[in-house]
């Protein structure tokens, strides 16, 4: 049985938070938005640290020798960028000045009582190539002030160490630490020797199915249906999709991130609204993805997801282990008897109650510290 204890709102308290925002994806997008609003229970002034993120587009398309390719890639960028837009105008406390490089931090107003940095992969070097990889790690933050991570990833199982040696004085420098795997522990641990972190789950997760409920918009979909979304290309995952919905009789429907998707099996949703993301995993009768947030929500809204691990397989792995769903991740792309593996909803749901509560535990820590 939970004690829950009501949480105190500093009226006169600001929080800074450095975080992935406008990449395009929807995972990427909520978990900066639950982010701010898991931080706006415990601080009257939650704002999200303006730092350019985005890589120019003209790059992008020389980058890519197929000139269809770059059509279809310009096209999903301006259609999801107008999503965005319109979701960061109307849900995300983002600062007005813009900050490019680590220089401009130089000029940062350092008027905040603390300093979050979270969640999603904001410590893989790799991803957002463009955002600096100080800013990340709150070196523009001097170290007298409060800093901390909340449900922080690497990304990855080990950083190379020339990444270590450059991000270890930053990182000694945070009063808290909470990653979001259990790979990011053990780098904190065996690389950076901080032996203090804790684990703790995605923010999109530490926000009720009732919470979701609310802001999502009704669904358009009648009748049962898969969902599929997809990140990494995969001819194996295609058959597979196909497969599995001439298997249980179900319409497929695609949540599509690029236009190429809207021709492949099943009927092709391109880029929908953000919140449309939580319609269409609540109301699906199954999710099959390699997407890592798709399948948290989906266990979270008590959805049986179908996990195929395509892409770094340790965020998927270490939250179905987490939940005790290991057996939703196929074993290879011949698993149809993942529909005879049933999710003990019951058994998730005291999961994640109690790893709610571990989040307000640990944010109880640092904003009642006094």
């Amino acid at each position: 049985m939970h004690v829950f204890i009501k949480k105190r709102k500093y009226d006169n308290m600001k929080v800074s938070l450095i975080s992935l925002i406008g990449i395009e994806n929807y995972g990427s997008v909520l978990q900066a938005y639950a982010t701010q609003t898991k931080l706006e229970e415990y601080a009257s002034n939650v704002e999200i640290v303006n730092c350019i993120q985005h890589e120019r587009v003209i790059d992008v398309i020389r980058g890519r020798d197929n000139p269809l390719a770059a059509i279809s890639f310009l096209l999903s960028y301006f259609f999801f960028k107008r999503n965005y837009i319109q979701f960061k105008k109307c849900h995300l406390n983002v600062g007005k000045t813009a900050y490019r490089s680590i220089s401009d931090f130089e000029r940062f107003p350092l008027d905040s009582d603390i300093y979050f940095t979270g969640s999603d992969q904001i410590w893989n070097p790799g991803i957002v190539k463009l955002m600096p990889i100080g800013a990340r790690f709150l070196s523009f933050v001097p170290d007298y002030i409060r800093k901390v991570a909340f449900s922080s990833s690497f990304g990855k199982k080990t950083m190379d160490e020339k990444e270590v040696l450059q991000t270890k004085n930053w990182l000694q420098q945070f009063e808290r630490i909470s990653v979001r795997e259990e790979d990011g522990l053990r780098i904190l641990s065996e690389q950076y020797g901080i032996r203090d972190g804790i684990q703790l789950v995605d923010p999109t997760i530490t926000l009720s199915p009732e919470f979701w409920r609310q802001v999502a918009p009704k669904s358009r979909i009648k009748g049962d249906y898969i969902l599929v979304y997809n990140i990494t290309r995969s001819k194996n995952f295609e058959r597979y999709t196909k497969m599995f919905s001439m298997k249980t009789g179900l319409p497929v429907y695609r949540l599509c991130q690029s236009f190429y998707q809207i021709m492949k099996y099943g009927k092709g949703l391109l880029t929908p609204p953000i919140f449309e993301f939580i319609t269409l995993i609540d109301n699906a009768k199954y999710v099959l993805t390699d997407s890592f947030h798709a399948t948290a929500n989906s266990l979270s809204l008590n959805t049986d997801p179908i996990v195929c691990y395509l892409n770094n397989p340790g965020r998927l792995s270490s939250f179905l282990r987490l939940v005790g769903a290991e057996h939703r991740a196929i074993k290879d792309f011949n698993d149809f008897d993942v529909l005879n593996r049933p999710v003990d909803f019951e058994h998730v749901n005291k999961v994640l109650d109690r790893e709610r509560e571990r989040v307000d535990e640990f944010l109880r820590s640092v904003f009642y510290s006094d």
